[in-house]
């Protein structure tokens, strides 16, 4: 039998704990999605992100079911489409992704982005403060928010976020704002973690860092990732993939390693153009 890694966990400021590793599922869907999730669940992860518009939330739960885990101890994270911001849409919505993981609640259920021109993100969040006060979910937190988005959320519900799931990969570190949720006790997860990845892994730190190691270029990168603190969710539809990533949790990367993959960080560092101040997710 395979010795599963000892994943370590970081904890928001109300004591929830996320795993530093977790599994992401964009594009695993069908048959082969539920297949994949339910393989990964037993290579160790305890963490499962999904959400509304990635069309699978149906998969996710059925490769939750068939995985030889109890319930209790897998974190299933969904997200709120920006079309369902308003408060009725958001509140069905969230009972509607419930109905399609086939779980009597989730862990963790997110905003996917704020929409700030629509601004309807307050509507959507008090929406989710409700659905926790109601038992339909455990915690409730964002994703792509910015501080300005994240103060106003608190100011008028008077409730704090746990995690924010923003863009973080060595091209786009955001120092800045990991140290802002920090500050907070708002854990980070980094999507896109090991971001644009054929050419990241060109990069002659990673590359150098890896090969001293005896690690593989995706292993330094997500290494990085707990680094510093942030929880990092890489899709991979393999069994060697999965196993290999989490793996990377029990890397312990030194302090001038972090830094030299923190220096590839660039202006233009972001996979497309996505800036939450505008962006307008449907």
């Amino acid at each position: 039998m395979t010795t599963q890694p000892v994943v370590p966990s970081f904890t928001a400021h109300n004591g929830f704990a996320l795993p530093a590793i977790g599994l992401g599922t964009y594009g695993l869907n069908g048959d082969a999605g539920a297949e994949a999730v339910a393989g990964g669940i037993g290579a160790g992860y305890r963490l499962v992100d999904t959400a509304f518009n990635y069309e699978n939330e149906g998969s996710v739960g059925h490769g939750i079911a068939a995985a030889d885990v109890a319930r209790p101890e897998i974190i299933v994270t969904t997200k709120l489409p920006g079309r369902h911001h308003p408060s009725a849409k958001a509140t069905t919505s969230i009972e509607e992704s419930r109905s399609r993981l086939g779980l009597d609640v989730t862990d963790l259920h997110l905003i996917h982005w704020p929409n700030p021109i629509q601004d309807e993100y307050v509507e959507a969040w008090a929406a989710l403060v409700d659905a926790q006060a109601r038992g339909v979910v455990r915690q409730i937190g964002v994703s792509n928010f910015l501080p300005e988005h994240l103060e106003r959320i608190e100011q008028e519900t008077g409730v704090r976020p746990v995690v924010n799931q923003i863009e973080v990969h060595p091209f786009f570190p955001q120092e800045e704002q990991l140290a802002y949720h920090r500050e907070r006790g708002i854990l980070t997860e980094a999507w896109s973690p090991l971001g644009r990845a054929k050419e990241l892994f060109d990069e002659a730190v990673i590359h150098d860092i890896a090969a001293a190691r005896g690690i593989t270029t995706a292993q330094t990168v997500l290494a990085w990732h707990v680094a510093r603190g942030t929880v990092s969710i890489p899709k991979a539809s393999s069994l060697e993939h999965q196993v290999a990533n989490l793996a990377a949790a029990e890397i312990a990367l030194d302090d001038a390693e972090v830094a030299a993959i923190t220096a590839l960080g660039r202006p233009d560092g972001r996979l497309f153009d996505a800036d939450p101040r505008t962006h307008e997710e449907s």
